[in-house]
């Protein structure tokens, strides 16, 4: 199992400069939580919470000197299969519209667009949308 303080350094790492990195209490609280599965290394991750037959994607992040290694690809695979042994039916994310690479991995994944959330993510300069997406897993 990795460590939360792994995980926050990890993602501190990612989302170095969005003011988006997760604290270590917050993954220590998120990994104490039922429904939690987590997959992936240190280096790369992705963190889900299911609930009621379905699973959201709280975070998947690779650590910047790690990328294009296909850690996260395989992050997320991992967890999707973890989830379909659970009986997961449909998997959901959310994703700012201009991250093009995750985009890019969620949709090689299978993932559709979904839904919309206006003005979710703050940028400089102003915020951008957050695309809804979702993945029927087959059971």
């Amino acid at each position: 199992m990795i460590s939360a303080e792994a995980l926050a350094a990890c993602h501190a790492r990612a989302f170095e400069g969005t003011g988006r990195g997760w604290s270590e209490a917050e993954f220590t609280a998120l990994l104490a939580e039922p429904g939690i599965i987590l997959a992936g290394e240190e280096r790369g991750f992705a963190l889900f919470r299911e609930a009621a037959g379905e699973a959201e994607l709280l975070t998947l992040a690779t650590d910047p000197a790690a990328r294009r290694q296909g850690l996260a690809a395989r992050a997320l695979a991992e967890g999707l299969a973890r989830l379909r042994e659970t009986g997961i039916g449909r998997v959901f994310l959310e994703v700012a519209e201009d991250n093009d690479a995750a985009l890019a991995l969620y949709r090689a994944a299978g993932f559709a667009d979904c839904g919309r959330r206006k003005g979710y993510y703050p940028r400089a300069g102003g915020a951008v949308d957050a695309l809804v997406l979702a993945l029927d897993l087959e059971i």
